[in-house]
């Protein structure tokens, strides 16, 4: 994750919080070398900037394209591309 972006999601209702607790505290002091090495991989990573709405976070994909969803057990919910 890089240094500007703030490692908050908040996720209202759902049942797993204590492992979104778990990921913002791990979050706080990653230097970005797993979201890079995940992207590399081809894989999306998720995070949050300083104007990220409440409930919703940014997800980054390998090809750059990035898009605001709220993560659901379900899935995600793109709620607009970035």
């Amino acid at each position: 994750m890089h240094p500007s972006h703030k490692a908050s999601v908040a996720v209202s209702t759902d049942p797993s919080e204590e492992i979104w607790k778990a990921i913002r505290r791990a979050a706080k002091t990653d230097d970005d070398t797993a979201a890079r090495e995940r992207l590399a991989a081809g894989f999306p990573i998720y995070y949050s900037e300083d104007d990220t709405p409440d409930g919703l976070v940014i997800k980054r994909h390998p090809c750059g394209r990035r898009e605001l969803v709220r993560c659901d057990p379900a899935g995600d919910q793109v709620i607009r591309v970035l």
